[in-house]
């Protein structure tokens, strides 16, 4: 390699501010030792001395290759800019590793050891003394933590970006960097041409200026000047004979034994650092804050807000962080003490209790009437399902799936996913649970996102799983020919599980702390989230919908919604499947409820709003006995989204004898109100807008935080009626948190003030509101709904708080206005979305018709003056649409942002597309 002298960047590099360049003289070590090399660096260091404000740490970040320094200025100018508002003040450290950016070119080869002994020397000629962070990305993730392990004394946290400390023996690298090393490929793909470097450039999710884009490639512009990257790829250990395997061993020891502050950002769609690399890193620092930034990539500071994730998380952690000692626990031994303590945990009644104890019956259980070809409705007695389940969670036992264990369920509802689900539940295996209601992208997202260690699946879920190249050791529901296995990549089928656990015991069961499934959303406002439930609160969904609804074994369940389907063995009760697609809700018909109830002798309905629309318009089909089979209904519940009482009435005379519920909740907390429709008819005269969904059940808690006038929730959380805001709640049954989603997560909660503004103690007795503060519950969840409380502590939602229409006058939620136009003859359904730039936004009708629209556009005259008449809301446009755009899952919620974008478009002289 040839040797070069350090430099400074041009003075002209888009974000970066000159006065943060340095180049410092650093003796040489272990290669280089007896000599001196000229690092350059970014140093925030004397424009915080220029301020005067004290410094409270130093963050050490290392770029990876083949960047620079570069890569971090957004961190160096918002922690500067943080530090001018007044925030607490960090110093940045941003090196350019020797050979690489603007460092000296040695000339030297350079591997793992020696790179990690290299930053040692630099931080030791600045004289850098703790609190210090470790920043890293890619191999200079790496290099970071090999400094972090060597400097426990100096280290008091770690930030992480893209990067690993390990690679299972045996297993490929990934296939770029393989292509790369190739032989002949090396020097010419990554010093003699720019080749690797302009790929890692390519690598954002949108294409990067052209003049950031030449800023990285500065200090690279000849072959003499890319030595480094070379060296670099040369030095992956891929396997156990390279040399730096060793220290990378070392390295992954002492990160595993890391009990400090930890953040890891991660971009996902990254071909280098997937998120196997994630799940290692998770493993080894299993108390780390972890966030994963949908759609980001490998260049995560180019794709992702990660300079204000850091700040926010720095602000968190700033005690824990600067002053090790000041909590009495460690950050692995709070992340311990938080999943090992739970105050219900003495009356802890595991999901499966009803199952166990209907382990001898031979009644059934079970009964699958959907859509699964010509065999006909499948019955399961509690005899042979219990027996299933504890077959299979033996099998599982027997190839090593292990408490804590991630299981990705690829299989439709019906008895064989039962069995799985409660064999996994059994041993403490955490089922992931993604619908393919979210489609092929969302599902792959889910799956990858969560990375299991294991997936059963039928064979279409199986080759999906192959194809998209999704994680896990993977298991057939079917035992299936030799050669269809080894094309998906099957290790096991069930039934090869139930033979090799013949003689394995099951092991003690989890406790209800322990994680128990993740459930992914809808994916109806943004990507699917991971939902996680530890098992207590599964177990308290079942006992709040067991008391709430009056569940007795004698009961019976129909499950046109397939959430609901896999409780019946955890309430005790029969449950029937019906004919349908159940990733396709629209598919149910009056006379497959009708024949599910017949064979089942339910009496309970569980149904989705798409498959009531259904239900309703085909009740015409019903025969006489069949009406007769829906007379014995006993409780209807409408789940998944609210629904007009129009709607719950005409679904009632389809099941004439039935209270009908239209209970409100999310994937975060499944049942949160519940209002009957007589309940909904009683509130229909009064002057409130948006859909009542009743009071809380249960112990559930309601309250409201009030919008301010650009359309945020502000408002300290109350119950003060008549009040717009976001919907606030706390429940027994109430999600955890959401996987590998920090900041989703603290967006979501909400603690402070709730329990002392809720207090309202009879005689102003100070002790009687002390008490009852502290007897509220300490864990609420921001739903992202907005609506409002009524004088009867009825609660209604108006939207999505992301749709609320930020005016001139304040901020307009939705649904009113969608209901008041729904009222117009002409209009079976609408959607009311905002144009126009934030805070002076205009309100847009789009309407589906009666008759269906043949095409997008602009309404006749005559409904335009229609729809503007039917509501006190200013309209400045009416639209027509054949159909409104609807989330997959319940083809029911509109999806009011993209028809926005659609609505500017189309008023802006844009073609009349569908939306």
């Amino acid at each position: 390699m040839v040797t070069a002298p350090a430099a400074t960047p041009p003075l002209d590099l888009p974000g970066l501010d000159p006065r943060f360049s340095h180049i410092t003289a650093v003796p040489g070590s272990g290669a280089d030792a007896g000599l001196t090399r000229d690092w350059h660096y970014l140093d925030t260091g004397a424009e915080l001395a220029r301020l005067g404000v004290p410094v409270i740490g130093t963050i050490l970040a290392v770029h990876g290759n083949p960047t620079w320094s570069y890569y971090w200025r957004d961190l160096l100018s918002q922690s500067l800019e943080a530090a001018e508002a007044g925030a607490p003040a960090w110093r940045i450290i941003a090196v350019d590793q020797l050979d690489m950016g603007f460092s000296e070119r040695t000339g030297i080869h350079r591997p793992l050891a020696q790179r990690v002994s290299d930053l040692s020397a630099f931080t030791d000629t600045l004289d850098l003394t703790g609190p210090v962070i470790s920043l890293g990305h890619d191999w200079g993730g790496v290099v970071s933590l090999g400094w972090a392990v060597d400097h426990p004394a100096q280290l008091t946290g770690v930030m992480l970006l893209n990067t690993a400390v390990h690679h299972e023996a045996g297993k490929p690298i990934p296939a770029p960097l393989r292509l790369a090393r190739a032989r002949g490929m090396l020097a010419s793909s990554t010093v003699r041409t720019p080749a690797f470097l302009e790929t890692t450039l390519a690598l954002t999710t949108d294409p990067l200026d052209a003049a950031v884009k030449d800023a990285y490639r500065a200090p690279y512009r000849t072959a003499d000047r890319r030595g480094g990257i070379g060296g670099f790829v040369a030095d992956i250990p891929a396997d156990a004979s390279h040399e730096s395997f060793p220290e990378l061993e070392r390295i992954a020891a002492g990160v595993a034994a890391l009990d400090l502050p930890t953040l890891m950002l991660w971009g996902p769609r990254d071909p280098i650092f997937s998120d196997y690399y994630l799940d290692d890193l998770i493993e080894r620092l299993p108390h780390a804050n972890v966030h994963r930034f949908e759609g980001a990539g490998h260049m995560l500071a180019e794709d992702a807000p990660y300079a204000a994730s850091v700040l926010t998380w720095l602000g968190d952690n700033a005690a824990s962080i600067t002053d090790p000692g000041s909590s009495a626990l460690s950050p692995r031994e709070a992340f311990a003490a938080a999943v090992d303590t739970d105050a219900d945990a003495a009356s802890f009644v595991p999901l499966w209790h009803n199952l166990d104890a209907r382990r001898d019956d031979t009644a059934t259980a079970v009964i699958d009437m959907s859509t699964r070809g010509s065999r006909g409705p499948q019955q399961v007695s509690w005899k042979q399902l219990a027996d299933r389940v504890s077959e299979i969670a033996a099998g599982l036992t027997a190839i090593g799936v292990r408490k804590g264990q991630r299981v990705s369920l690829l299989v439709p509802p019906g008895p064989t996913l039962t069995a799985v689900v409660y064999a996994c539940l059994r041993i403490g295996a955490i089922i992931v649970v993604a619908d393919a209601g979210l489609g092929v992208k969302g599902l792959t997202r889910a799956v990858r996102g969560s990375w299991p260690d294991y997936v059963i699946g039928e064979a279409p879920g199986l080759a999906a799983a192959r194809t998209l190249g999704w994680p896990g050791v993977r298991i057939s529901t079917a035992r299936l020919p030799k050669v269809s296995a080894a094309a998906l990549g099957v290790s096991y089928s069930l039934r090869d599980l139930i033979t090799l656990g013949a003689s394995t015991p099951i092991p003690a069961p989890p406790r209800a702390e322990d994680d128990a499934a993740i459930l992914f959303t809808s994916g109806s406002t943004g990507p699917a989230k991971g939902v996680v439930y530890r098992h207590g609160q599964l177990s308290a969904l079942r006992d709040v919908l067991a008391q709430h609804f009056e569940v007795t074994a004698d009961t019976g369940l129909v499950t046109g919604f397939a959430p609901f389907a896999l409780l019946g063995p955890a309430l005790g009760t029969r449950s029937v499947t019906p004919e349908m697609d159940v990733s396709a809700p629209r598919t149910l018909t009056a006379h497959a409820v009708a024949a599910a109830v017949e064979a089942s002798g339910a009496s309970m309905v569980f149904l989705s709003p798409a498959a009531i629309l259904n239900v309703v318009a085909t009740a015409g089909d019903l025969t006489a006995d069949d009406r007769t089979e829906l007379e014995r209904v006993r409780t209807f519940l409408s789940t998944g989204a609210p629904i007009s009482a129009e709607l719950l009435t005409a679904a009632g005379t389809v099941m004439p004898n039935a209270i009908a519920h239209s209970p409100y909740g999310m994937t975060e907390c499944l049942l949160v109100t519940d209002l009957t429709l007589d309940g909904i008819r009683a509130a229909a005269g009064d002057a409130n807008t948006g859909v009542c969904v009743g009071t809380p059940i249960g112990d559930n808690l309601v309250r409201i935080s009030a919008l301010d006038s650009d359309g945020v929730a502000t408002g300290a959380p109350s119950t003060e009626p008549g009040v717009l805001g976001e919907i606030i709640i706390s429940a027994p049954h109430l999600k955890d948190h959401y996987d590998r989603l920090w900041l989703t997560d603290r967006a979501a909660v909400r603690e402070t003030g709730i329990g002392a503004e809720t207090a309202t103690p009879d005689a102003g007795d100070a002790s009687d509101a002390t008490n009852a503060a502290a007897n509220q519950p300490t864990r609420w969840h921001r739903t992202g709904d907005v609506g409002h409380l009524d004088e009867h502590g009825r609660l209604w939602v108006e939207g999505r708080l992301p749709h609320v229409i930020v005016s001139s006058t304040g901020p307009i939620a939705p649904v009113g206005a969608e209901q008041d136009v729904e009222g117009v003859a002409a209009v079976r359904r609408a959607a009311v979305v905002g144009v126009g730039p934030h805070g002076l936004r205009q309100a847009v009708a789009v309407v589906e018709t009666i008759p269906t629209a043949k095409r997008p556009g602009l309404a006749s005259p005559e409904l335009t003056a229609a729809v503007r008449a039917s509501t006190m809301l200013p309209l400045v446009a009416v639209l027509v649409v054949p159909q409104l755009p609807t989330d997959i899952r319940h083809n029911s919620k509109i999806d009011r942002s993209r028809l926005s974008e659609w609505a500017e478009r189309l008023l802006a002289g844009g073609k009349p597309t569908a939306p």
